[in-house]
């Protein structure tokens, strides 16, 4: 989390490169009885006392390399209603994996994955993919959970189904497009007493839904320690839209298209927009860009872990802030990619809006390799509890956080041109919720420059490149006020 900035450039050959791998060391423990990590010196750590958190050098737990899986959710069929206006609903799946691996820190989050949504539709068909990398030989549990979107209020849930395998191999035949019932615990009343009432009338035939999965091992993961599950692939890119931000925040969306209006042959006017983007990137992160949360403040902890009466509401407030920023709709774009590659690089571009200059942008690299981000700067009036800690949805470790900003030689003075190879993204690591380590900045360039193949990449030191940095963001903020606001990226 941090600042980032894309700056015009002459073509060149962007080296593209894996992130270094970390040293790791054998030890003699079997899978199924892993010592507890423990903490070994790195060189990074600082030896100054401060509060709790920031740069965490916990090792990942060594293991022997697991089995690359590929998950697919295929359909749904029977759903209950969720709209008593169409009578059907906007259904989409958040896949949620767990292994026996142990974790780093009791808080890391799961390994997650989410299905666009199918519109007004109770017999949902996605074929979407997930590939996860070092899924031990113990088998594991993939529970589906699906919800009904309503971007209005919260998303109601329409069924679970857990998929649960014992144990895994190169050999293991898999599961081949098979219907497992859904189960009804927990899920919204209305939706299937809605249901009801429609089989009743003879507008629907059943009261239980499927979901059909299917689960192939690809493999083995060619890593050196399994010690940690993490996704492949496919690539996606997600951008959301928020009028109401727009407006609150007094950003418009520029007619790039020049389109007119039929109506009145006039071109069309700028709409109020805010946008927020997300990106899956090829993981792993590097090991070490691993980083928990600052206790700056003593409220801090009880926030992140939802303890106690204050931290449940400071808690609730982040989350509900990032749903409405991070928020699905209609409007909502989503796409898929079989992977890095130069359209990939191309769409982080269009993202923050090519070389349309002076964007400072906050961001988030999640540890399964999410990376958000959204327009920021000091010119923004957002009153967030924390820009990072709304980004990260509250999640205690992330990877060293930084924004990106954007661009020379744009409007009004020429078109942008459409190579990755012209443009460079600057990233610091300005952040005081996570405090990345500034020692991982290159490991953080070369991971970038492995998922957006021929952008070039700068990294700034928020310390040591202070000058540099406040400097380049004034220059950003310049160039802005000469091209005028646009949509928030």
């Amino acid at each position: 989390m941090a600042d980032t900035n894309v700056n015009g450039l002459p073509p060149a050959d962007a080296a593209s490169g894996a992130a270094p791998a970390t040293e790791e060391k054998e030890n003699g423990h079997p899978n199924g009885d892993m010592p507890k990590p423990q903490k070994s010196d790195t060189g990074f750590a600082s030896k100054k006392k401060g509060p709790e958190g920031g740069f965490d050098e916990t090792p990942i737990p060594r293991a022997p390399p697991g089995y690359t899986v590929k998950f697919t959710l295929h359909r749904a069929n029977n759903l209950p209603l969720a709209d008593i206006n169409t009578l059907s609903a906007d259904p989409f799946v958040v896949a949620q994996l767990t292994t026996g691996l142990p974790t780093r820190h009791k808080e890391d989050p799961p390994l997650t994955m989410r299905t666009p949504t199918i519109r007004q539709s109770t017999d949902p068909e996605w074929n979407s993919e997930w590939i996860v990398a070092n899924v031990p030989a113990s088998g594991f549990r993939l529970k589906c959970r699906i919800y009904d979107e309503d971007p209005a209020d919260h998303d109601d849930r329409l069924g679970n189904v857990h998929v649960e395998v014992g144990a895994i191999n190169e050999g293991w035949e898999g599961i081949h497009d098979q219907t497992f019932p859904i189960r009804k615990r927990m899920v919204s009343k209305r939706a299937y007493a809605l249901r009801a009432m429609a089989v009743c009338f003879g507008k629907a035939h059943h009261m239980s839904g499927t979901l059909n999965v299917s689960v192939e091992v690809l493999g083995r993961t060619g890593d050196e320690n399994g010690g940690r599950a993490y996704t492949i692939g496919p690539q996606f890119w997600i951008r959301h839209y928020s009028p109401l931000l727009g407006r609150l925040l007094g950003q418009k969306e520029p007619n790039e298209d020049g389109q007119v209006s039929r109506r009145t042959g006039k071109q069309k006017p700028e709409k109020y927009n805010f946008q927020s983007n997300q990106m899956q990137l090829r993981g792993p992160v590097p090991e070490a860009m691993y980083h928990r949360y600052v206790e700056f403040k003593p409220f801090v902890k009880s926030m992140y872990t939802a303890k106690g009466v204050r931290g449940f509401i400071l808690s609730k407030a982040l989350h509900h802030q990032h749903a409405r920023v991070y928020n699905f709709d209609a409007a909502t774009e989503f796409k898929v990619l079989p992977g890095p590659c130069k359209e990939f690089a191309q769409k982080f571009l269009e993202l923050v809006h090519w070389d349309q200059g002076g964007r400072i942008f906050t961001y988030v690299l999640t540890l399964d390799a999410l990376f958000r981000f959204t327009e920021t700067g000091k010119e923004f009036g957002i009153d967030m509890l924390s820009k990072h800690t709304m980004h990260s949805d509250t999640k205690a470790a992330t990877t060293p956080p930084t924004p990106p900003s954007d661009i020379d030689g744009g409007p009004p003075n020429d078109d942008p041109k459409k190579d990755p190879a012209y443009y460079e993204l600057v990233i610091d690591n300005d952040s005081g919720t996570y405090r990345p380590n500034a020692a991982l900045l290159p490991q953080l360039k070369a991971f970038f420059e492995t998922n957006f193949p021929g952008l070039h990449i700068r990294t700034l030191d928020c310390q040591g490149d202070a000058e540099k940095m406040e400097a380049m963001k004034s220059e950003q903020r310049e160039r802005k006020k000469q091209e005028g606001q646009a949509v928030v990226g």
